[in-house]
């Protein structure tokens, strides 16, 4: 499927109490997609199901906060982070999201559910995107995309560790 639409730098936005839902395997495909996902992501439930959940990224969303999701989800735990994504016609739409792993009868992860929810905009204008964008610059700096995610990652760990905080406790507090 094309992913490589031009950004029109319209954002798509949805109510307060909407409730975006996703289920992925362990390789990040979807199993499940609730009308809004699909409504704002602008495909069918037939095109999504199967796909990689990275159907959706937006290029501004640095990769290294995808790093960190990862790392937690499949250590087990559960992780709320802020995701920029971007609908098929290159439109975008911002979320608070909360990733869960899904375990089986003997507690092995067998996938991973995302509710996200509509975040607060001045959270995402004074703190979040500011953040990603600094983020986002050093990541770009790399001619090398893993070196680059690494460097990100890096930086968002010194400033963790500056500001004395876990990546859970810092996103709570914005």
């Amino acid at each position: 499927m094309p992913r490589n639409t031009s950004l029109t730098h319209q954002e798509r936005t949805f109510d307060d109490d909407d409730l975006i839902v996703s289920k992925t395997d362990l390789k990040g495909h979807i199993t499940y997609c609730n009308p809004l996902f699909l409504s704002l992501a602008d495909y069918t439930e037939k095109e999504m199901l199967r796909q990689p959940h990275s159907i959706i990224r937006h290029p501004e969303m640095p990769r290294s906060i995808f790093k960190r999701l990862w790392e937690t989800v499949q250590s087990g735990k559960e992780i709320f982070a802020y995701v920029v994504n971007r609908s098929r016609n290159g439109d975008h739409y911002w979320v608070n999201a909360h990733v869960t792993p899904s375990f089986d009868a003997s507690g092995q992860i067998v996938g991973y559910h995302s509710n996200r929810r509509k975040p607060d905009r001045s959270i995402l204008e004074e703190k979040v995107m500011p953040l990603y964008a600094k983020i986002l610059a050093e990541e770009q700096k790399h001619g090398d995309r893993k070196k680059g995610m690494q460097a990100g990652y890096d930086l968002l760990q010194s400033m963790l560790r500056d500001h004395g905080v876990d990546y859970d406790e810092f996103v709570a507090t914005l």
